[in-house]
C-alpha cells in the first residue's frame, strides 16, 4: 500500500526563508519605514534619535577628523554631524544658524568644545541658555557638560553670570580709558581733517582769490570739507 507524507505547510513568515532551522525572516514587503519629521530647510533628513553634531575650523587647512571622530565615539551618527569652516568670531555661520533652526524640544546638540560654538562668553551663554528654553540639550565632551543634569544647568548658570561679568567689565575699561584720555586733554573718536592752522590757511587763500580746488588739493582736503569749516566758501573758478 502506497503511504503518502504529508506535511503541514510553513508558515508564510517563514517561506524563502535562508537562516538555520527555519528560524523566521521578516517579508521585506513588510517593511515599515521609519517615522522622520519634516526636514525644512535642513540639509539633511532627520534623524529618528534627534543627535546631532557640530564641528567648525577656522581654516581649510585645518581638519574636521579629529572633531568628526570624537562625536562618533560618543554615539553621534556621522551623517547628522553638521561641518563648518570659519572663524568663530563671525557672526554669519550659516551651517550653525540652519542647524540651530531646526532643533526641537527632546533634541541633543553634541559638539568637541564650548568653543567651536560660542565667539565669546556672552555669545555662548545666550546660545545656551535659547537651547535650554527650547528644551534642546547640549552636550560638550572637553568640558563633560550635558545640560540635562542638574551639574550642566548649573554651569549654564554661570556661564550667563560670567557673561555679564565680562560686559561689565568691558565697559569699565572703557569708561576708565575715555576718563583718563579726556584728563590729558585728548578727545576720542575720529581725528579731524580740517585742523585750525588748515581752516586759517583756506579762509586766507580764497580771500585772496585762490580757486577752491586748488586750495583743496594743496592742504590735501576735498572741497566739501573747506566747505564746512569756511563759512560762505565761493568757488572762484566756478563763478567765473
Amino acid at each position: 500500500m502506497l503511504v503518502c507524507d504529508h506535511k503541514k505547510p510553513p508558515p508564510s513568515d517563514q517561506l524563502h526563508s535562508d537562516t538555520p532551522n527555519g528560524a523566521p525572516v521578516k517579508n521585506p514587503s513588510q517593511n515599515v519605514p521609519p517615522v522622520t519629521r519634516p526636514a525644512g530647510r535642513f540639509r539633511y533628513r532627520r534623524a529618528a534619535w534627534d543627535l546631532f553634531g557640530y564641528t567648525r575650523v577656522s581654516t581649510a587647512a585645518q581638519s574636521l577628523d579629529g572633531q568628526i571622530d570624537a562625536l562618533v565615539g560618543a554615539g553621534a551618527d556621522e551623517r547628522w554631524i553638521v561641518r563648518e569652516t570659519g572663524s568663530g568670531r563671525r557672526d554669519d555661520r550659516p551651517e550653525l544658524t540652519a542647524l540651530l533652526e531646526q532643533l526641537r524640544g527632546g533634541d541633543t546638540l553634541v559638539v568637541v568644545r564650548l568653543d567651536r560654538l560660542g565667539r565669546s562668553a556672552a555669545h555662548l551663554a545666550g546660545l545656551v541658555r535659547d537651547l535650554d528654553e527650547r528644551g534642546v540639550t547640549l552636550r560638550s565632551l572637553t568640558e563633560a557638560l550635558d545640560t540635562a543634569t542638574p551639574a550642566g544647568r548649573f554651569v549654564v548658570h554661570v556661564l550667563a553670570a560670567m557673561a555679564q561679568m565680562e560686559a561689565d567689565l568691558i565697559r569699565e575699561r572703557t569708561l576708565d580709558g575715555l576718563a583718563a584720555a579726556r584728563a590729558r586733554g585728548r578727545v576720542g573718536g575720529r581725528p579731524r581733517v580740517m585742523t585750525q592752522e588748515k581752516i586759517a590757511a583756506a579762509r586766507s587763500a580764497l580771500d585772496d582769490g585762490q580757486p577752491l580746488a586748488s586750495v583743496a588739493r594743496v592742504l590735501g582736503v576735498s572741497e566739501s570739507s573747506i566747505r564746512r569749516h569756511v563759512p560762505r566758501t565761493t568757488d572762484v573758478s566756478a563763478a567765473v
